[in-house]
């Protein structure tokens, strides 16, 4: 089950793609922002999801909303994937899965992120969800109607 709407957002810090630190509540205070967490990086189908995020993200600038990824690959492998497809938002590396564990996106016996999307809201309240493990595309989409109403 995922986090339920209205349920605040747990804070954490985790290292991510081009040098950053990330602590979300200090760096996203007053901000609207999407998690999203996906299994691996190199997979077809967080491949493609990752593709629709970098397809999709002007729509995301326009609307001032940073998009954050997140798994439990390390940096270097999530510097690669990145720089592969051209992703114009940051990955965060949870490579001991505390963070997944803690926002429900963990696969409890396997220890692999599930695929679930957090809107959340400028007061760190969870504003939307959606999980499908095969229908990436959709978490966009979900994501961009729950943002324009």
């Amino acid at each position: 089950m995922a986090l339920k709407i209205g349920k605040e957002a747990p804070d954490f810090s985790l290292k991510g793609t081009s040098g950053l630190e990330l602590n979300l509540k200090k760096d996203l205070a007053g901000k609207t922002f999407i998690l999203y967490f996906y299994p691996k990086d190199f997979t077809p189908g967080c491949t493609a999801e990752a593709c629709e995020f970098r397809d999709q993200f002007e729509a995301f600038r326009n609307l001032d909303v940073p998009v954050f990824g997140i798994s439990r690959d390390n940096l270097d492998t999530h510097e690669k994937f990145k720089k592969a497809h051209r992703l114009p938002f940051e990955l965060l590396a949870d490579e001991s899965g505390k963070v997944c564990k803690a926002y429900d996106a963990l696969i409890p016996l396997v220890k692999m992120p599930k695929r679930i999307t957090y809107l959340i809201d400028s007061e760190f309240k969870i504003a939307g969800v959606f999980q499908d493990m095969f229908e990436s595309k959709k978490h966009i989409e979900n994501m961009l109607k729950k943002l324009n109403g």
